[in-house]
């Protein structure tokens, strides 16, 4: 009986011992499970860093592949601009030269010209002188006539027609110069026009073209976007020649090229005081038109 009791204590403890060991297996099981799982996330977290770490660099190896190009994109561009001012400065050069050469050519034509025409003249006299020889009379080596024909009334008008064409040629050649400035501006050779401008105000300082040439002359800077010196030399217009007929064109223009260099204000002023002062001329409906153009633009940008 003792045997069998001792038996079955054997067993309960057995038992209990294996029941122990299922659950401290269990929990083991568990703990694993979740080591397992915990290094799974840190593994996914890993490839997350990983991917951005080599996201970022491949982003880096662009932006560095787009500095370079950048880079080299500018170095060309600063290579033609190099080669473009190089090619201008010698067109420029170019253009000068048979501008240049242009202009003795057709200066060598005009005295060419002149002398034709005088050697012309000498020939008259001489074929005038030749007669008189001949006929033994004493002759006038200025006129070409017969000192014993000339009467008292023909030696005062010889004397008047003396002086008029004297008049007459040096007005065809106060004319001729403006009139060959002009053509030059027309031409758009602004430079050789200002110029030639520039040389009849000093040659004629008082002529009725005057103040016509100096209004040119700021022409031609306008026109060569030369916007500062064009309005110097409008005001000049405006201050030597108070009275020109070209007042109300000059204030136009020097608005305009107080616009063009951004002093849109000051521009204003002028358009403003051009409408004041001559309502009725044509540049004055030109100014309305510019002044609610600037208004319209200013508008819109509000």
């Amino acid at each position: 009986m003792k045997s069998v009791l001792a038996v079955l204590l054997l067993c309960m403890l057995s038992a209990c011992v294996s029941n122990t060991d299922f659950y401290r297996l269990r929990s083991e099981v568990n703990d694993l499970r979740r080591e397992s799982a915990a290094a799974k996330t840190e593994v996914n977290t890993l490839k997350e860093k990983t991917a951005e770490a080599v996201k970022e660099d491949s982003f880096t190896a662009v932006r560095e592949s787009q500095a370079g190009m950048t880079s080299r994109v500018n170095d060309l561009s600063s290579s033609l601009q190099e080669i473009r001012g190089r090619f201008e400065e010698n067109r420029y050069f170019v253009e000068k030269t048979l501008k240049e050469s242009t202009a003795e050519r057709d200066l060598l034509k005009t005295q060419i010209s002149s002398l034709e025409n005088q050697v012309k003249l000498l020939k008259e006299k001489m074929a005038v002188l030749e007669g008189a020889t001949k006929q033994k009379e004493p002759v006038n080596e200025q006129t070409g006539t017969s000192a014993q024909a000339e009467t008292p009334g023909q030696k005062a008008d010889i004397a008047t027609s003396d002086k008029i064409p004297e008049k007459k040629d040096s007005v065809d050649k106060k004319t001729s110069a403006y009139d060959a400035a002009y053509q030059l501006f027309k031409d758009k050779r602004y430079k050789d026009a200002r110029a030639g401008f520039e040389a009849f105000i000093k040659d004629y300082p008082k002529n009725d073209l005057t103040d016509n040439a100096q209004f040119w002359i700021a022409e031609t800077y306008y026109a060569e976007k030369y916007y500062e010196d064009a309005i110097l030399a409008y005001e000049s217009l405006l201050k030597k020649y108070p009275g020109s007929k070209k007042t109300s064109t000059a204030l136009l223009k020097q608005a305009f090229a107080f616009i063009e260099i951004k002093d849109v204000k000051t521009g204003k002023i002028i358009l403003n005081k051009l409408i004041e002062q001559f309502p009725d001329s044509k540049d004055t409906e030109l100014a309305r038109k510019k002044l609610a153009e600037i208004d319209k633009k200013n508008g819109k940008k509000k």
